[in-house]
């Protein structure tokens, strides 16, 4: 998913030749990240997390948390949050890549656990080394319903990217807002 667009995956949908292609964003809410799967259309940036997940749900997507337990974030949904959105979740991220120190994944897969809530696996990759490193391998399945039950049936891998990598999204970061200021100086 990328954060707060679904341009690049409904063109990739559009490309794709016998590939699936599950559409859905990374929306930034007020409350912190939530994420669609099956969209058709984009949900906009900086609504209430339940306002979020209502416009997700009205397309007939389903709700992701990502890294609800994150030391190194600022933006994901803190307990109290997650907690009063519980029951309108479809899925939590148990194992993100990106995390910087394993607890994190633990402590989300335990809330799952307890909560019943079916885990998921994101890379959060940020450069192409980084795609991979955490997935679900789950049944065929043959749309957004069948897509829940091959869920429940996934078995999560990953790995950590380790913590080099945040250093160098913040370099790709600052090259890209020096990009800005140097075309906006030629100008």
């Amino acid at each position: 998913t990328d954060h707060n667009t679904i341009e690049g995956a409904l063109r990739l949908r559009e490309l794709a030749d016998g590939f699936r292609v599950i559409v859905g964003e990374e929306i930034s809410s007020r409350d912190g990240e939530i994420i669609g799967l099956f969209l058709e259309h984009p949900v906009p940036r900086d609504l209430s997390g339940e306002e979020t997940v209502a416009r997700i749900r009205d397309q007939g997507g389903l709700v992701t948390v990502p890294h609800p337990f994150s030391v190194n974030r600022r933006y994901h949904l803190r307990r109290p949050v997650l907690d009063r959105l519980r029951d309108r979740i479809d899925a939590i991220e148990v194992f993100n890549a990106r995390e910087a120190f394993g607890h994190e994944n633990r402590s989300a897969a335990a809330y799952a656990r307890e909560h019943a809530i079916l885990g998921a696996a994101g890379s959060d990759a940020h450069r192409a080394a980084e795609i991979g490193n955490a997935f679900v391998e789950l049944p065929d399945f043959a749309g957004r319903d069948d897509f829940l039950s091959a869920l429940a049936q996934g078995v999560v891998h990953g790995r950590l990217s380790g913590t080099a990598v945040h250093f160098f999204t913040r370099y790709d970061r600052f090259r890209k807002w020096l990009g800005r200021k140097s075309s906006t100086a030629s100008r």
